[in-house]
């Protein structure tokens, strides 16, 4: 493989046209798209239509003519398509961290209700350490315990003292995918529920949560929203056809999520479906910048959809992966993502036991931006609406230079900032 080539499959590439959704900047390689989506063209022209529109000229009316007032299972709706799920069962609102305590405080009292010697919470070790966070306090809380284990024994863990089986899709420190199947029946067969994190699923590998019970994602990565975009939740509708028990009344239960909110009764009754997992006041600009995004990640369904998004992640990750070990070997780089590709999600990660940080800011000087996760973790996004086979190869060309160079121990590039 050269350049050349790399040119020359950029050429072939039938998702290419959806490069020119994007505002990238000039002389940038943008690998960091599993932590910050590309902004979309046209996001600031909708937000500035929203502002000076919706809200300027129209006001408080555009909750009815707008429709703003719909915008979480609307903008639901089109995440939906995107994570194998249907209409009317996902909904944007909050922040992931509030989505996951929703949805995990309702799996517990499903569970707990019916089974109330079921008191262990299973997660893996290096989950994100949100949602073990937000399981914690759940757990302390409660008087339950948290068990975390290696991925590789958590098939051992299902048994009938297990409340909730909690899990991301896809590792984020390694990009690692469990599959999300068989985990769910196991757990399933072991008479306990599942909760499943698509922040690094979902817009970037193909998603069927089937008999899932819960999901919660995350809307700035590679939905491509903007920071701290309105993350979404989804029920299985069998858990929210119940509206007749106190069960899935999940504990945020604000005024959005009620049945009947502009009727502005003192009592908590709530919204049939999904919508009961509405908290508070849509944060109308942040929506609109999402559904932006989320329609960025449309514009692939004309051209095979998710299924042609993830044959070329693949190709790009497995290019990365190659060309790093062919062009910096006896650099000190271990690879820790899947090398067996229907476990590996759209990004990759190296190993170094030394300089991992430094490395990093050496090659966000050059352009070439990735990030950093302690202790030891250089970590590359690839999105393919955006990233093209010919970044790959200059981004190695610049790891080959900062390696070799030994530019990396200049002193400006290990002082930690306050986001690695």
């Amino acid at each position: 493989m050269n350049r050349q080539r790399c040119l020359a499959l950029d050429a072939e590439d039938p998702l290419a046209p959806l490069r020119a959704q994007f505002e990238l900047p000039e002389g940038v390689i943008y690998l960091d798209g599993n932590s910050l989506g590309v902004l979309p063209r046209a996001t600031a022209s909708r937000v500035q239509q929203v502002v000076a529109e919706e809200w300027g000229r129209d006001l408080i009316r555009s909750w009815n003519t707008a429709g703003w007032i719909h915008m979480p299972q609307r903008l639901g709706d089109k995440i939906a398509a995107l994570i194998g799920a249907n209409a009317g069962e996902v909904v944007v609102a909050d922040s992931t961290s509030v989505n996951l305590f929703k949805v995990l405080s309702a799996a517990l009292n499903l569970v707990r209700e019916r089974a109330p010697q079921r008191t262990v919470i299973v997660s893996e070790r290096h989950n994100f350490p949100t949602d073990l966070y937000i399981a914690e306090s759940l757990a302390r809380e409660r008087g339950l315990e948290l068990r975390l284990v290696d991925a590789d024994a958590i098939a051992g863990q299902l048994d009938d003292t297990l409340a909730v089986l909690m899990l991301t899709h896809v590792n984020y420190r390694t990009g690692r995918m469990h599959a999300m199947d068989e985990l769910t029946a196991a757990a399933h067969a072991a008479g306990a529920l599942v909760v499943w994190d698509l922040a690094h699923s979902a817009g970037a590998v193909p998603v069927s949560l089937g008999a899932a019970d819960f999901a919660v994602g995350c809307g700035y990565k590679y939905l491509n929203g903007g920071p701290g975009a309105p993350a979404f939740a989804w029920a299985h509708p069998r858990h929210t056809a119940h509206m007749d028990t106190k069960q899935l009344w999940q504990p945020l239960s604000g005024w959005m999520g009620h049945a009947a909110p502009f009727e502005f009764v003192p009592h908590y009754q709530p919204a049939a479906g999904v919508s009961r997992f509405v908290c508070g006041t849509p944060p109308v600009l942040a929506m609109a910048a999402l559904e932006c995004g989320i329609d960025s990640v449309l514009a692939a369904e004309p051209l095979g959809g998710m299924a042609a998004l993830r044959r070329k992640s693949l190709a790009l990750t497995e290019l990365f992966i190659q060309l790093v070990e062919e062009r910096c070997a006896g650099q000190g780089l271990a690879l820790q993502t899947p090398r067996d590709l229907q476990w590996r999600g759209s990004q990759v990660s190296f190993s170094r036991e030394d300089g991992g940080y430094a490395i990093v800011q050496a090659l966000i000087e050059r352009g070439v931006i990735g990030d950093f996760r302690a202790p030891d973790l250089l970590r590359f996004g690839f999105t393919p609406l955006y990233t093209r086979f010919v970044d790959v190869w200059d981004a190695v060309e610049h790891l080959v230079q900062v390696m070799k160079s030994g530019e990396w121990r200049e002193a400006r590039f290990n002082q930690r900032a306050a986001v690695t």
